[in-house]
């Protein structure tokens, strides 16, 4: 019998195991135009910590005692829609289960080719995108700019840093540890910093970029949004994507460096990836050409098995993902 993770409860701060529960779902024949999907890959990502509680959002909440959704590739092995046939390797957002029964308008065919079907859940989806726009649309950086990443070892952050490498910029990323932080280097990052190293933060980043930033890409908020206010150039913009510090603290964060917003002209904006979602082709053809170009490492830290989705989650907030963080069913 197919299973799904529910959230039985809203979590106060970090997520805990009583939160959830793995329950059975009912079973059901397919109506007209559904198709049933054996998923093969889940992606978890930090947004959904949001929908976790009952706030307005761009997003719903996830409902408690219902089945709790996301990102997933599948096979269809069951079809009542002509255009989706049994076989067909399709992406969907019924993830957080091992089976699901999706209407045929909410499912997209993956590209024929070698091309592995879990890159669709990170560096060729909706990750790649989210790094694609928040670069090069809202941070609207160029050639030349140095570009500070938070993150820079998570799914989004990687992206970014290699992104920003082959538009010829310089990029200073941020992440714990040393193995993480050669990975980063690896990748093409001018310099690293080890966010849980001695040296704070703030002095850090200015010893890496003693002429300033002209690009900040915030996947984390706290600390590392206020060094980039310090040691913003005048111009400077700012595309917050994330503030994973923040998802689970109970007291808000504290900016010591807020009011250089000022002084240094620095445009600060929030985006979603949805909201590009009309540009779909030019993240398709400049992305696909950094890629065929020899010039994108994809990393995937991988979590084997529907009942360990959970654990695969809360490991986001600790840092235990390189790269995209999967569930492979």
């Amino acid at each position: 019998m197919a299973k799904a993770w529910h959230l039985v409860r809203r979590p106060n701060g970090m997520p805990v195991a009583e939160d959830f529960a793995l329950r059975d779902l009912p079973a059901r024949d397919l109506a007209e135009g559904e198709v049933r999907i054996a998923n093969r890959w889940l992606s978890v990502d930090p947004y959904m910590r949001g929908r976790m509680n009952d706030v307005k959002s761009y997003v719903p909440p996830f409902a408690l005692d219902a089945p709790m959704d996301g990102g997933a590739v599948g096979e269809v092995i069951e079809s009542r829609a002509a255009d989706l046939p049994v076989g067909t390797r399709v992406q969907h957002m019924a993830g957080w289960r091992d089976e699901a029964i999706v209407p045929a308008k909410g499912v997209q065919k993956l590209p024929e080719g070698d091309i592995p079907d879990q890159a669709y859940l990170g560096a060729l989806g909706l990750t790649g995108m989210t790094a694609w726009f928040g670069l090069l649309a809202v941070a609207d950086a160029k050639p030349g700019e140095t570009v500070f990443v938070s993150a820079a070892a998570g799914a989004v952050g990687s992206s970014v840093v290699q992104i920003a490498k082959a538009r010829g910029m310089t990029v200073i990323g941020s992440a714990g540890g040393a193995e993480k932080t050669e990975w980063v280097r690896s990748i093409g990052a001018d310099h690293v910093i080890d966010y849980k190293g001695n040296v704070p933060l703030v002095k850090a980043l200015g010893a890496a970029a003693p002429d300033g930033i002209d690009v900040y890409f915030d996947n984390v908020g706290g600390d590392h949004l206020d060094a980039a206010l310090a040691h913003a150039r005048q111009g400077a913009r700012f595309a917050i994507c994330g503030m994973i510090d923040g998802y689970n603290a109970s007291e808000p964060t504290k900016l010591r460096y807020l009011m250089r917003v000022i002084a240094a002209r620095i445009r600060m904006q929030g985006f979603i990836v949805s909201d590009f979602m009309g540009r779909i082709g030019e993240f398709h053809q400049g992305m696909g050409e950094i890629v065929a170009g020899g010039n994108f490492q994809r990393e995937e830290t991988v979590v084997e098995g529907l009942e360990h989705t959970l654990d695969a989650f809360l490991g986001l907030f600790s840092g235990r993902n390189k790269g995209k963080m999967l569930v492979k069913l």
